[in-house]
């Protein structure tokens, strides 16, 4: 367990991918004590470098058995959160869903990841985080004007519109059970997420200073200040140069004050301008670009590969990417000034710690667990 902000937080994290192990992952980073529990035949695989496991202790479960299902009610017992991202139903199935679970710990808070949500008519159908984001109209305005959607990995729809919205709903519901002494179930899905992030873009949509369209709008590529330049060395400089007074600096910087340019918010003439930036892009290297607008309140930044961050110094004067587990990787965030987030930065896999975390636990059966394949021992 760590020291940070959560310190003396118990979760049950039933074990999955995506998003359901990186919003364990930043509980465990803010210092909950997050126990994995494995499905028994899982032993023996994993992965050593899968960052969402990181901070955690593994235990590996055989979930169908009548023995296994007891042993995760009697985690539940000890526990103040629990999170899964089944498809709806399926803990219900296994004898672990929330009835079963807040009747061992009423005070518990069932954390439910999904994409579609736990109702619904999509909410039995297979998803990815690509398939939700276009559903909710985010996918639909990234991108350039006449070219398809782009693409945003899977950081969109799984980690921000489901993670990041599923650790809230469940610290919400915890800090409301300190109070009423009550748990209750977080139903956590992709969409819901993704379409309330996008709620400053509706808000601009329905002020009319939108348009349904990717590529032709102030934060989409559509303005010429609000975009990425190829350099001379074929890479890229990013820029959002909004406000007069920083865009003012940043034709400065870029060598074009006192030139007769289009006016900034002169949307007919936002290609000649475009044109204009790009030809003075093209002039230096990425890297001598860096060198002119950092730091600047030009608001220019340099596009960097995900290796290149580690080594930016701005990244390594914060120590973005210390080296955690004798491997570079992302620190822990936000940052507190008195209880600091910390993290060994060790994936665990499965199974590893079943006999200490049960022992830890108080369980005086875990040998007899064990013996009967209840539980397994990586």
């Amino acid at each position: 367990m760590g020291k940070g902000p959560l310190s003396g937080v118990r979760v049950i994290e039933l074990a999955g991918i995506g998003p359901g192990p990186f919003a364990a992952m930043l509980l465990a980073d803010l210092g909950a004590e997050v126990i994995r529990v494995e499905r028994a035949s899982a032993v023996g695989g994993g992965m050593a470098t899968d960052f969402t496991n990181r901070g955690k202790r593994s235990v590996a479960v055989d979930l169908k058995s009548d023995r296994g299902r007891d042993v995760v009610l009697r985690l539940v017992e000890k526990a103040d959160v629990l999170l899964e991202g089944f498809r709806p139903g399926v803990t219900e199935r296994l004898g672990i869903g929330p009835d079963a679970c807040l009747d061992r710990n009423p005070a518990l808070v069932y954390g439910r990841m999904t994409g579609w949500g736990q109702d619904g008519p999509l909410a039995q159908s297979a998803g990815h985080d690509i398939g939700y984001i276009a559903v909710t109209g985010a996918l639909h305005a990234i991108g350039r004007a006449g070219g398809p959607p782009q693409v945003p990995m899977n950081l969109l729809g799984d980690f921000a519109g489901g993670s990041m919205y599923l650790v809230v709903g469940v610290l919400s519901a915890l800090l409301e059970s300190r109070t009423s002494g009550r748990g209750q179930v977080v139903d956590a899905a992709i969409v819901d997420g993704t379409a309330h992030l996008s709620t400053f873009i509706h808000g601009f949509l329905a002020g009319g200073i939108w348009e349904d369209r990717r590529g032709v709008n102030m934060l989409d590529t559509g303005a010429p200040w609000y975009d990425v330049y190829e350099t001379a060395d074929g890479k890229h400089m990013a820029v959002g140069a909004i406000e007069p007074q920083f865009y003012a600096e940043f034709v400065r910087l870029l060598g074009l004050d006192g030139e007769d340019l289009p006016g900034q918010h002169d949307k007919d003439r936002w290609p000649d301008l475009r044109d204009r930036f790009a030809t003075a892009f093209k002039a230096r290297t990425r890297d001598e670009w860096a060198e002119v607008f950092l730091p600047s309140d030009a608001c220019v930044a340099p596009v960097l590969s995900l290796e290149e961050a580690k080594e930016h110094p701005f990244n390594t004067s914060r120590d973005v990417f210390p080296e955690l587990g004798g491997r570079r990787q992302p620190a822990p965030a936000p940052r507190f000034s008195r209880t600091p987030a910390e993290t060994d930065g060790v994936p665990v896999l499965p199974g590893g710690q079943t006999r200490d975390v049960l022992t830890d636990l108080g369980f005086d059966d875990v040998d007899a667990l064990l013996e009967s394949g209840a539980v397994a021992q990586a």
